[in-house]
């Protein structure tokens, strides 16, 4: 049998026929020239294929992974995009290493109890050198990146196919890539492929199933992705492959219980972490024989058929049924092989840590911060003047961003679990970075604000949350839903408005009691971070963020350390097997003064 890492790089014709025998067709678009004066045009291979809701899904997404990592060519941009937002996920995760975040230090303790010899056997975590099951590498990672709740967003939104589901989902994946790559003798740059892959099936997926409605949770399409893709990279058949993604879906299906409740636990950060280790398993067990369910979007009982039909079986209240008689799932779905029409070109950053829902509210809490000099700049010791000339503070916004960190449990958090999924808590946070600020802070360009209030661990520490001048501001934070305005512009944009009520706005040091001004943000849709925005220079304010994150993994003070550690995940893809296997064998200075809650 030909290994996985000796496998071709051309699309195998016995690959091209078993698309035919799902009924896949391909989407042939016109090759680009860099000459304006070339007349001819040829068609390139298939820059996407669709899979209909008439085929075997499962099928053609294990054929769709074997090809894309068998001579599939996103443009260079796509490339780009997924190294940041891997970066972005690495730097997350080494610094809830670094500041012993308990998930991670649990999980990576559980890992080293099943420590490995054999390198085509074994992967390793953020800040380790030790083999340890892939599975497990991949769960210790998973939970580091997404520890901060601060890594990449998707809201499942394609308006040009009418896909427009608006499933969440987060780059939270890419241990799987590595680790597979590192075990089969693969480069950086295959490890880079395969993580876009990812994004790929995982984002295509949220364009077309909302799991959210049905309360699932949004890690089942990451963990169908994860199947797809490290099946592909350990070699496994298409219909082993197929296999795993049955069991995936009807065995490990998590539900949103995890992220409700009045306070939030580990399971919330976690999630996608353990789906992920249960893709992986499911893999291994089908190459080791075992005959998991075939066709699985198909099958009447899995949870797209059974929440969406042909022959629903069941329905959200005073919604739609259908019954219609089809041996169908509910959707088509387009992946794209080459080109630049990727999932990852609409997925959107975190500036700092936040639920991604508050983003329109950062946005327009910083518009009004930048814009009016009294709501910053009183120092540490007056502070509280400027919390006083708060009267109230009003946000609109939509669901599912109310019910989500609108919930009432979350106006009272007690758990950095809980602070970072509470609207009132964020707002209020921040505003108190502004009023702490040394008098006489100029915000300069649209980025400023963003970088001198960032969100950062320290900020979701138990002294933070606990902090009197933020809690002072949190009374005064009411959140209600918007409304239609607001629901039907999501996933678009995250539609949201916020004002505040003050008094003495015209000067920093005026006596209480004046006259009130409303501070209006305006209709927020297209924040920072996200992939619309047009206003806040990515790249800058990213630079910042890793350069924060990365502060915390070394020395205090130590800014070539930081630097370094930047530039060691941003060169993943000039990696041969051999740097990739050293990828994470780093030393993380581990903190004591970050108290969790």
């Amino acid at each position: 049998a030909m290994s996985a890492a000796a496998m071709p790089v051309t699309l195998l014709s016995s690959h091209v026929s078993l698309l035919r025998r799902l009924g896949v067709s391909s989407l042939g678009f016109l090759s680009r020239s860099s000459s304006s004066s070339s007349s001819s045009s040829s068609s390139s291979a298939a820059a996407a294929v669709v899979l209909p809701a008439s085929t075997n899904q499962a099928l053609g997404i294990a054929q769709y992974a074997i090809s894309f990592m068998n001579g599939s060519k996103p443009d260079d941009a796509v490339l780009e995009q997924t190294r940041r937002f891997y970066v972005d996920a690495s730097l997350c995760g080494t610094s809830a290493i670094a500041l012993k975040t308990n998930a991670p230090a649990v999980l990576a303790r559980e890992a080293l109890r099943y420590a490995v010899n054999d390198p085509t056997k074994g992967a390793t975590f953020l800040g380790s050198s030790t083999l340890v099951m892939p599975e497990k590498a991949a769960l210790v990672n998973g939970a580091a990146v997404r520890e901060w709740d601060s890594n990449g967003t998707n809201f499942g939104y394609n308006p040009a196919l009418n896909h427009t589901a608006g499933e969440f989902g987060h780059n939270d994946f890419y241990g799987v890539a590595v680790a597979a790559c590192q075990m089969t003798g693969r480069s950086g740059a295959d490890a880079l492929l395969a993580m876009a892959c990812i994004d790929e099936i995982r984002g295509r997926l949220a364009e077309v199933f909302s799991l959210k409605s049905y309360k699932v949770d949004h890690v089942v399409h990451g963990a169908i992705a994860s199947a797809a893709v490290y099946g592909t990279l350990m070699g496994a058949t298409a219909e082993q492959i197929e296999m795993a993604i049955g069991m995936v879906v009807a065995h490990h299906i998590p539900f949103r219980a995890i992220r409700a409740g009045k306070q939030l636990s580990d399971s919330k950060g976690s999630s996608a972490a353990i789906s992920t280790e249960a893709a992986m398993q499911c893999v291994h067990r089908t190459m080791d024989g075992f005959l998991g369910p075939r066709d699985i979007f198909r099958n009447p009982e899995a949870i797209f058929r059974l929440f969406e039909g042909p022959g629903q079986m069941l329905q959200k209240v005073d919604g739609p049924v259908n019954r219609e008689k089809a041996d169908a799932s509910p959707f088509d779905l387009h992946l794209s092989n080459s080109g630049s029409d990727f999932s990852v070109m609409g997925m959107h950053f975190k500036l700092g840590l936040y639920e991604h829902q508050s983003a329109g509210a950062i946005q327009g809490i910083l518009n009004l911060v930048e814009q009016n000099p009294s709501l910053r700049g009183y120092g540490e010791e007056r502070a509280r003047l400027g919390v006083d000339k708060i009267a109230r503070i009003r946000i609109k916004a939509y669901e599912p961003a109310f019910g989500i960190i609108g919930d009432p449990a979350k106006r009272d958090p007690t758990t950095r679990q809980s602070a970072d999924h509470s609207m009132c808590y964020i707002i209020s946070r921040l505003l108190s970075k502004a009023f702490r600020l040394p008098e006489g802070t100029k915000f300069e360009t649209p980025e400023d604000p963003w970088k001198h209030l960032m969100l950062l661990p320290y900020d979701y520490s138990k002294e933070a949350i606990y902090d009197p001048l933020t809690r002072a501001i949190m009374e005064k934070v009411e959140f209600e839903h918007g409304g239609e305005e607001y629901d039907k512009n999501y996933p678009d944009g995250i539609p949201t408005s916020l004002t505040i009520e003050a008094r003495d706005m015209g000067t920093s040091m005026g006596s209480l009691g004046g006259p009130r001004t409303n501070l209006d943000s305006g209709f927020i849709m297209y924040p920072g971070g996200q992939a619309r925005n047009t206003t806040v220079n990515l790249d800058n304010v990213l630079a910042h963020k890793f350069k924060s994150l990365a502060a915390l993994c070394v020395k205090e003070g130590d800014s070539a350390a930081a630097t370094a550690l930047i530039d060691r995940f941003q060169a993943i893809d000039k990696l041969d097997n051999s740097g990739l296997r050293a990828l994470h064998d780093f030393d993380i200075v581990h903190r004591n003064n970050f108290v969790d809650a």
